[in-house]
């Protein structure tokens, strides 16, 4: 079950929003014990942390440490409430490591609504940066494997289904030389039966869509008597 968990809870706010929480179908846990904090952090059901500190009188350097112990933990989505409305003590949050900053005065539906906004941004990261992590460039050639597109020097190929995987396993081992016994075993899943003749081919086909001169492949380069390597 989704989490959202409230730490100190000093200003009551805990009690405004858990019937706004549990409508919307999370979990809300309190805690003001820093060992007990540390451990619930752990559990991925928790989607942000809601620091409620005090930053009365100007002595705010304890709530802007705990801010910035708990972004040395986690990077979960973190918004402060404070009484505290002074723009020094709201830059010093969010310096510190603080998504959000909100006082107490701000009407839970808002707080609400911030919660959410900021848990939807943090997955959506999450999101890219998984997109992100399966797109191989090596120099002008770029493989996006999430649209399943491949360019060469700015141009769009076209790559059938067997020479895609083939070029996108060499890419992903960028530099390391691959026999065409790896290639075949790795490609079709089987023991290779004509390996070297059927590797041949779709290289070939591969150089003629990717390489601006196939005969001197920038790219996909041969190794002689070992294999197949690109960078």
């Amino acid at each position: 079950m989704k989490s959202v968990l409230i730490y100190n809870n000093r200003t009551g706010i805990a009690e405004k929003l858990e019937p706004l929480l549990n409508k919307e179908g999370f979990r809300m846990l309190v805690t003001d014990n820093e060992q007990q904090l540390m451990l619930m952090l752990q559990a991925d059901s928790i989607q942000l942390i809601l620091l409620d500190v005090e930053l009365n009188n100007q002595k705010w350097d304890k709530g802007i440490e705990q801010v910035a112990a708990l972004r040395r933990v986690s990077r979960i989505p973190l918004i402060v409430i404070s009484s505290q409305s002074a723009d020094t003590a709201k830059i010093m949050a969010l310096e510190a490591g603080a998504d959000d900053y909100v006082t107490v005065e701000c009407n839970p539906l808002e707080l609400f609504a911030r919660i959410k906004a900021q848990i939807r941004r943090y997955f959506q990261l999450i999101g890219l940066c998984e997109d992100m992590s399966r797109i191989y460039k090596v120099e002008g050639l770029t493989i996006d494997d999430v649209q399943r597109t491949v360019t060469a020097d700015g141009r769009n190929v076209r790559l059938t289904p067997i020479e895609y995987k083939i070029l996108k396993l060499l890419v992903q081992r960028k530099g390391e030389v691959l026999s065409n016994r790896q290639i075949y075993e790795t490609i079709w899943r089987m023991q290779p039966i004509g390996a070297d003749n059927i590797i041949a081919v779709h290289i070939r086909h591969i150089r003629e869509k990717i390489e601006s001169n196939p005969r001197k492949p920038k790219y996909l380069k041969a190794v002689w008597g070992n294999g197949y390597k690109v960078g």
